[in-house]
């Protein structure tokens, strides 16, 4: 864990050690912090033995349980309320994005960011609109903020990346929607932002392994790796 970045942060360095080659940005959900992620990299590091998983806590203390941080206040909870939140949120995560990029040097193509649930909101919110676009933009039972229906067509004059995105929701999720899925996915679309869909059968508000894997995958192709 290090506190020298503006966020409190948990990595997991490089498995073949060294200088990491590129940069995956896991931003947890409502109630977590950093290290309830970090367990992916994990599973992934083989498939990405150059890459730095690097895990922030979010800004600030979550205000419905007792521990654990959160992006922005879910007490109210109309799109309206959560667009504000992350809308706030958004330049500090930004900047953080910056400054780990300049403290390993990498640009932003060698850089992926993984959300679950807020912080794939997090994700989208701040990847979508990053100055240069990430390689990659993984989000597992999140929602999209601000797309049609809400802010009517401004949603794709609204971001100036479109990196490819991986969307990954349970059908039984009992938190978020799983119908979220399909709607980013065609407000993405409509955007021209190229974008996958994963359905996992019977999974509720979490991650399952076939989940984990597809993601894993999909970021290792995304940042340049051979994946057989």
């Amino acid at each position: 864990m290090t506190a020298s970045l503006s966020l409190t942060t948990y990595a997991a360095q490089p498995l073949m050690g060294g200088k990491p080659t590129s940069l995956v940005v896991l931003l947890h959900g409502l109630g977590a912090n950093g290290e309830d992620l970090l367990g992916l990299s994990e599973l992934w590091e083989a498939m990405m033995p150059n890459t730095e998983f690097a895990a922030p806590d979010a800004p600030e203390p979550c205000d419905m349980a007792p521990m654990g941080f959160q992006w922005f206040s879910l007490a109210e909870r109309t799109e309206a309320a959560m667009l504000a939140g992350a809308r706030a949120a958004a330049p500090l995560l930004d900047a953080y994005l910056d400054e780990l990029l300049n403290f390993h040097q990498l640009p932003d193509s060698k850089l992926a960011l993984v959300g679950f649930s807020q912080g794939t909101m997090m994700a989208l919110q701040v990847g979508l609109r990053r100055k240069y676009p990430p390689a990659a933009i993984l989000g597992y039972s999140g929602v999209l903020l601000g797309g049609p229906g809400f802010d009517g067509d401004a949603f794709a004059g609204s971001i100036t990346a479109r990196p490819p995105v991986l969307l990954i929701h349970g059908t039984h999720d009992s938190v978020l929607p799983f119908a979220a899925m399909a709607a980013a996915e065609a407000t993405l679309k409509a955007a021209g932002v190229p974008v996958e869909t994963s359905t996992r059968p019977g999974v509720g508000h979490s991650i399952d392994q076939q989940g984990a894997f597809d993601g894993g995958t999909f970021l290792a192709r995304s940042l340049g790796h051979i994946v057989t």
